[in-house]
């Protein structure tokens, strides 16, 4: 007599995945073994006493309206575990470091850019937060962004890719689909993802770069030394055109950047700060960004 799946884990644990997904029957035929501890096989006088562990998962929202868990089942769970997405900023990161599959170096700023993006998607108002913004978007950006920075050094040449502030505009086109607006947002989509992730830099660079004294810097641009950077532009291009001022070796230092991908990503975090902080302009256009 085959006694089902239940009865075989005898002395072990059953976990059942999307436990609202079984039809009420089953879950009902599942009371007995949850309560009483055995489980009684029609059309015998027999009973087998159980040592079993049920652990079962459930979404909490329905997405198929396919059913629910039934009330008496709930009743005999001994606990009920809620999950929820990372309270600190750190352990957001930390989540993308751990589960993210990277083809390029992502610096640690850019992705507390993307977890920053990420936490300000879940407490915006043009969010529908029943679906929420999950850990996957942010883990899904970290791949997308080292992606980019792959493919300008596969067309470039460059031997170590290092993923860029530019980098950062491939989330909103690669990953808008795994938003759900609400109604009212409707074509407002890409303008609510520019200024979120626009506030999220602002506020990375604010933490990592305040106190440095940029003003030669912005001296410097004005007076006829812009940086090109984009896509299309490799790091020694970028650092070639910088200025030679102190403040350029102290951003560099504060971010701990040694080679030269490193060294100009870090600053084009710092530049597109003082963009954000309407001290310089910005002109992109053709793959090219222009600061000065």
């Amino acid at each position: 007599i085959a006694y089902g799946l239940i009865p075989r884990a005898h002395r072990g644990i059953v976990a059942v995945n999307e436990l609202p997904d079984l039809a009420e029957r089953i879950q009902v035929a599942m009371l007995n073994v949850m309560e009483e501890r055995d489980i009684q096989v029609r059309g015998y006088t027999l009973r087998l006493p159980l040592d079993v562990l049920v652990v079962a998962s459930a979404n909490p929202e329905d997405y198929t309206n396919r059913g629910r868990i039934i009330t008496p089942l709930k009743d005999r769970f001994g606990a009920e575990i809620r999950t929820h997405y990372p309270l600190e900023l750190d352990a957001e990161v930390g989540v993308i470091n751990q589960e993210a599959h990277l083809a390029a170096e992502v610096p640690d700023y850019l992705l507390q850019i993307l977890a920053r993006f990420a936490r300000s998607l879940r407490e915006s108002n043009s969010i529908d937060q029943r679906s929420g913004v999950s850990a996957r978007f942010a883990i899904a950006g970290a791949e997308t962004v080292a992606a980019s920075a792959r493919h300008r050094a596969a067309v470039l040449g460059e031997q170590d890719p290092v993923a860029r502030v530019v980098d950062l505009g491939t989330v909103i086109d690669v990953l808008r689909g795994k938003l759900e607006f609400e109604s009212g947002e409707e074509g407002r989509e890409q303008a609510v993802l520019e200024h979120l992730l626009r506030r999220a830099t602002a506020e990375t660079a604010q933490r990592l770069l305040g106190g440095i004294d940029v003003g030669p810097i912005v001296t410097a641009i004005e007076h006829g030394s812009p940086v090109t950077t984009g896509a299309r532009v490799s790091a020694r291009d970028v650092l070639a055109a910088l200025p030679e001022v102190p403040a350029v070796a102290e951003i560099q230092r504060r971010l701990d950047a040694q080679s030269d991908g490193q060294r100009a990503a870090a600053i084009e975090l710092a530049l597109e700060a003082l963009y954000l902080a309407k001290r310089i302009d910005k002109v992109s256009d053709d793959g090219e960004t222009v600061y000065g």
